[in-house]
């Protein structure tokens, strides 16, 4: 198998094609990638940034470049020793626009008879027999069909008409009524949709790959890739929205010739993959939880606490654990009430089960999960502990958990598939969606994969779980930012130092408070640490992000029915940071207060995640700083251009003295270059030591496997290090002579002094040398 030594994700959109991306990958190569890694390129609904909304499988999207321009690209990498990674959309389809999608067409006009029934997730008894489409405005508005050319039309909206349903005369609604489907008001999707989805996004439909020829013709253009050399790897997005992933990464394998495979997979802290699963890894948020938390200071974990019991007014601050239950409740029983009543239809409605108790229980069940989902009879403790877990906080629905208990962990029986399929669904949505923009004592902790109660991590637990990764899933990815990321590596850095800077956070809180008010506490240390981790920004991102993030924690408004009061108190808050002086000034002065030190955590944690156990993925443009917050503000164009010439200038050693971005790029590309031309300086993992009075302050490591191999050296709690009086006596033991990559100072094998190795950066990437 090829396996990759690093990787770089593209965002490939019409605005940044395929030929775009060939063009980039002599910069790539320079700049010491291993294999280009593209976001999803089959067509998909016309406009589509991301992509995930495939709508045809069996093409290249002409838009982002078509068949010719992934022969371009791959081309282009192969001339320039680059493999190619594709992410890729298994779990659905995107139905939005159904005249794009043939499959969705066919099935809406043909109904349940047609070939497509089988690709779709349909449960067409409770629909009467009918695909209950929800896109009007309510009910009432069927009398705004209209009949044109032979198909049915809402506004914008195409739908097709089945054979013989239409004659002169006949009205638009008596025609709606014949067809088999039903189009509906959009809220109605909460409770009655009859058609699995992603998530509650109701323009893509579930698709069914467990049926061997819907896998056979969804894949058969990306099987065509490894077939022709195009491709060397795969990305799996979301599987476990799928019937059977141990199934499906099986055939995928063997479809695919045996090629690298990895899973979008988010494991909770302790959960490991199951070892059937035929892949090399996760596309690293484990990683990148165990990075972000060595440069948070424990200290600071009682204090921000009392700060977000009295920002709640509440005598102590918020129970994560009662939280996660209570907006997985609420996700359970609103949004996603369709999934839960599905289930609920697939138990044989007795007096010991009835439909509404069963629901109920079902929807218990899933909030007490403490992982996504289990893969039956992979993870069937955690089903059980969750039933009990249930049954003891919920003692009246006790009797129908004991009746549900058989059929939820029978491997064979339909409602433990599809329970499974559920439980992720709404743990996303309830955690991620949900939770981590209530959990705010501190940013960086609420990112997907992570525990935001687990605050720090030392420097022996990280080792220890480092030591892990080696052993067991050496090719598994590690990431800082993807385009699902809340915050980019480079604002949660910034953000990080605020736990060593709680009295600064309190007094800038409460004077923008004060001048700016947003009325949500919680919700308002969110705000403004996201803004004091993006500065500088313009006024419509940080304008988009605050919309986005009141509405997802959806306490003072929400999607569905937003507060507009509320939104205008929000929208002036954040306006004030560019027209009210006093509070421009204070963002000024508080970034000042946490920039050398968040630009400190940035390079630290860059070089940690390059160089420890794994594959390291660099999300595009994250070779500078770049403060992106959540999507599309992650999605932004970037100025390739700049950072081409950059490294230029860079790797021609024209200035003593870098930039902070270029300081970045030094990292990155040192980094990368040293781990794909020296592997064998990267067989193994062990810690190094720090002695003397600062020792707290270091991790360091050494990636060889039986000789000494690469040294990392990076700075931790950098402001706490500076108010201590620096790295004083601190010294650590490097096993031979050693050159430093990033300066190119050489030392000898012994004992070195951290304020002489450190003195130019905050971190030193080491080789030994003859």
């Amino acid at each position: 198998m090829k396996t990759p030594v690093s990787t770089y994700r593209l965002q490939i959109r019409s605005g940044f094609t395929l030929q775009d991306a060939a063009g980039l990958t002599e910069y790539l190569r320079k700049l010491g990638v291993d294999w280009v890694y593209l976001s999803p390129i089959l067509t998909a609904e016309e406009g589509s940034d991301h992509g995930y909304d495939v709508t045809d499988p069996s093409t290249v999207d002409p838009s982002r470049g078509g068949a010719d321009g992934l022969a371009a690209l791959s081309k282009a990498a192969r001339e320039q020793g680059l493999g190619v990674l594709v992410d890729i959309v298994p779990n659905h389809m995107g139905v939005a626009t159904p005249g794009q999608n043939a499959w969705w067409w066919q099935l809406l006009k043909e109904g349940r008879g047609s070939k497509y029934a089988e690709a779709f997730d349909v449960d067409w008894d409770f629909g009467g027999g009918k695909i209950r489409i929800p896109v009007l405005g309510s009910d009432d508005d069927l009398d705004q069909l209209q009949l044109v050319n032979g198909e049915l039309h809402y506004y914008d909206h195409r739908f097709p008409l089945a054979e013989g349903t239409f004659s002169d005369g006949d009205s638009p609604r008596d025609v709606h009524a014949r067809q088999h489907y039903e189009l509906v008001g959009w809220r109605r999707a909460d409770a009655e949709l009859n058609y699995r989805r992603f998530f509650a996004v109701n323009t893509l439909a579930g698709l069914r790959v467990e049926v061997p020829w819907v896998f056979d013709e969804s894949h058969q253009e990306i099987t065509r890739w490894f077939k022709e050399g195009l491709a060397d790897g795969l990305r799996i997005d979301h599987p476990d929205g799928l019937a059977d992933p141990e199934g499906y990464l099986a055939r995928l394998r063997e479809a695919t010739g045996g090629a690298y495979l990895l899973v979008e997979k988010i494991l909770e802290p302790g959960e490991k993959l199951p070892e059937t699963f035929e892949c090399e890894g996760t596309t690293g948020y484990d990683a990148l939880a165990d990075v972000d938390r060595l440069f948070v200071d424990p200290a600071a974990e009682a204090f921000l606490d009392d700060l977000d019991a009295r920002l709640r007014g509440e005598p102590e601050a918020a129970d994560y654990h009662v939280m996660i239950h209570g907006t997985k409740r609420r996700i359970a029983d609103g949004i996603l009430r369709s999934e839960i009543l599905r289930l609920s239809r697939l138990v044989p409605e007795t007096s010991a089960l009835p439909r509404l108790g069963v629901a109920d229980a079902l929807a218990e069940v899933i909030c007490w999960f403490p992982i996504y989902r289990t893969y039956l009879p992979y993870g069937q403790e955690i089903l059980e502990e969750a039933i009990a877990n249930a049954a003891k906080h919920r003692p009246e629905l006790a009797s129908v958990l004991e009746g549900l208990r058989p059929l939820l962990t029978d491997t064979t029986g339909e409602l433990a598939r599809r329970f499974q399929q559920t439980s992720g669904m709404v743990m996303a949505k309830g955690v991620e969606d949900t939770a981590f923009f209530r959990y705010t004592r501190l940013g960086t902790l609420t990112e997907v994969g992570a525990d935001p109660t687990e605050f720090a991590v030392s420097t022996e637990e990280f080792h220890e779980r480092m030591a892990r990764r080696q052993a067991e899933l050496p090719a598994s990815m590690t990431t800082l930012s993807t385009h699902d990321t809340k915050r980019s590596e480079d604002a949660r850095a910034r953000i990080s130092v605020i736990s060593e800077s709680v009295p600064e956070w309190e007094l800038f809180l409460g004077t923008v408070q004060e001048l700016a008010n947003i009325p949500d506490g919680p919700l308002a240390a969110l705000i403004w640490q996201a803004i004091a981790g993006a500065w500088p920004a313009d006024r419509s991102r940080l304008q988009s992000y605050a919309l986005k993030a009141a509405r997802e924690a959806g306490n003072s408004t929400n999607w569905t029915d937003p507060d507009l009061d509320f939104e205008r108190h929000l929208a002036a808050a954040v306006d004030a940071v560019f027209d009210v002086p006093e509070v421009e000034a204070a963002l000024d002065n508080f970034v000042a207060e946490l920039e050398p030190y968040g630009t400190s955590n940035s390079l630290s944690a860059k070089l940690v995640q390059l160089t420890m156990p794994g594959v390291p993925d660099v999300y595009q443009g994250t070779e500078f700083r770049d403060g992106s917050l959540t999507d599309p503000d992650n999605r932004r164009p970037v100025d390739f251009k700049a950072r081409m010439v950059a490294l230029e200038e860079l790797d021609a050693g024209a200035r003593p003295e870098y930039t902070e971005e270029e300081a970045k790029l030094l990292v990155v590309s040192r980094a990368l270059r040293l781990r794909r031309d020296r592997p064998e300086l990267f067989g193994g993992y062990r810690p190094l030591a720090a002695e003397g009075a600062a020792a707290a302050h270091v991790v360091a490591f050494d990636r060889g496997a039986e000789n000494p191999g690469a040294l990392t050296v990076a700075t931790r709690l950098p402001k706490r290090l500076a108010r201590d009086g620096g790295w004083r006596d601190t010294v650590i033991e490097l096993p031979a002579r050693s050159r430093d990559e990033l300066t190119g100072a050489t030392y000898d094998a012994g004992a070195v002094e951290l304020a002489t190795l450190l003195e130019q950066y905050p971190v030193a990437l080491l080789v030994p040398v003859d």
